[in-house]
């Protein structure tokens, strides 16, 4: 019988984005991480905002992280899912990016989180640096 695939975490996250090629990290104005890649985020761990929160009670949600997606289509694939961990708000309209929340963090294995973090890596690296890197 075969293992479960394991499930992502927090720290994979930051594992993850610190282990693509001429990463930075950024702290934002709550001390919040963001990664960037040629001084463009691609990762980032928001503070509490008004515009993701909790439905039934209101409360700002916060563990929010976002990432950044290749497309639209991509960013519609993801939050389309009823099942999906990802999502998005208004305030995102038109942005490539998703959201999640770090407390469903867990509903993705590694090797989904790893696809995540690595299209946002893509999507944001200069386009030497990602010839460089998909040539590896």
């Amino acid at each position: 019988m075969a293992a479960s695939p394991r499930r992502a975490t927090v720290e994979d996250v930051h594992e993850l984005a610190l282990g693509m090629p001429h990463v930075t990290v950024e702290r934002g104005g709550g001390g919040n991480p963001v990664y960037q890649v040629g001084r463009k985020s691609f990762v980032f761990f928001r503070t509490p905002r008004p515009d993701a929160f909790d439905p039934e009670t209101g409360e700002r949600y916060p563990d929010v992280i976002v990432f950044w997606v290749p497309s639209e289509s991509d960013k519609q694939a993801l939050v389309q899912d009823p099942d999906s961990p990802f999502f998005t708000t208004p305030h995102f309209d038109g942005h490539p990016s998703v959201l999640v929340r770090a407390a469903r963090l867990d509903d993705l294995t590694l090797q989904e989180l790893t696809e995540v973090v690595e299209d946002a890596w893509l999507s944001r690296a200069s386009p030497r640096r990602r010839e460089a890197w998909l040539a590896r």
